[in-house]
């Protein structure tokens, strides 16, 4: 993987608005991510081109964000290959968790991201092997990143603990048993802190781990991603009543339609609103006695998160 110097960000940009910050992420990932995935051109083509198909060009990248975010949170500037590394392998694990949440087996949904879902463009076997495929290239890109064995042994822990039983697909799993069923805010926010909050748990303990932080500061961020990424599912929740299909990229009132519990049938749509807002504000909070200059992007990021339908 080719680096670009061994300052995550010059001071300039550090300092730069929000939308000019996101938009170099964006491209500094999609480039990385462009170099890393195996080519169509190599076989099997076909799954290459269903890989590629689903993890490039598209998608909010939240989850490379927060991990580009919290790298920010060390003393010292952070090395930019293993921030991407964390990056590229906390995308490729969500992006192989939405490939097989679409299948027929699970929420069986034909549009994601705008397009028709990888098992409908392509086929359910494709499909499989391509989440298989890019779970595996996860775990490879972490093998090779540029840091100490130590280092890229926790970083590999703190992914494989968030998708295992205990976290993502636990979460699924709970899901998928709860259609039909009433459950109460408890038992959905169990649910909900495995299938979507683990990872984006793991998203701001990797970067923030891959560049040394202190326990202290790791603590804080901690529970600074425990907020966003309940706040994050209870936004998708009023997006999925409020929005559209063409503006969502995705089949919009599915959850009513499937009968599943989500954070507005538990609370109704204005506290699940108010909730979102007030683990925002705890997201943020939880920030407190760390440098401002070095929470900016993360407390930017908590705003860009909940405040994107608000």
């Amino acid at each position: 993987m080719n680096g670009s110097g061994p300052a995550a960000l010059s001071s300039e940009l550090t300092q730069a608005p929000f939308a000019q910050w996101l938009a170099h992420e964006l491209e500094r990932f999609e480039a990385r991510a462009q170099n890393e995935l195996p080519p169509i051109e190599r076989a099997p083509q076909r799954l290459h081109e269903a890989i590629r198909y689903a993890a490039l060009g598209a998608g909010k990248r939240v989850r490379p964000l927060l991990v580009y975010g919290a790298g920010q949170c060390a003393h010292v500037a952070a090395e930019t290959r293993i921030l991407d590394c964390a990056a590229l392998a906390v995308e490729f694990v969500h992006v192989y968790s939405l490939i097989h949440d679409d299948l027929p087996c699970m929420d069986d949904d034909v549009l994601r991201r705008g397009r028709p879902t990888v098992h409908v463009a392509f086929d359910e076997a494709t499909a499989m092997l391509a989440g298989d495929a890019l779970q595996a290239e996860a775990f490879r890109v972490l093998a090779d990143a540029p840091a100490s064995g130590e280092v890229r042994a926790t970083l590999m822990r703190e992914l494989a603990h968030a998708i295992g039983t205990d976290g993502m697909c636990g979460g699924q799993a709970i899901d998928l048993a709860s259609t039909g069923r009433s459950l109460d805010l408890a038992e959905l926010e169990t649910m909900h802190r495995k299938k979507t909050g683990a990872l984006l748990l793991a998203s701001v303990r990797m970067g923030a781990l891959a560049v040394g932080v202190d326990g202290t500061t790791l603590a804080q961020l901690d529970r600074y991603a425990r907020a966003i990424g309940l706040a994050f599912q209870i936004v998708d929740d009023v997006l999925d009543v409020e929005g559209t299909s063409e503006v969502l990229g995705k089949t919009a009132g599915k959850d009513a339609q499937k009968n599943k519990p989500t954070y507005v049938s538990v609370l109704g749509l204005a506290a699940a609103r108010e909730r979102a807002e007030r683990l925002r504000r705890d997201a943020i909070a939880a920030l407190e006695g760390i440098d401002t200059a070095r929470t900016l992007r993360l407390r930017q990021l908590a705003d860009f998160i909940v405040l994107r339908s608000f």
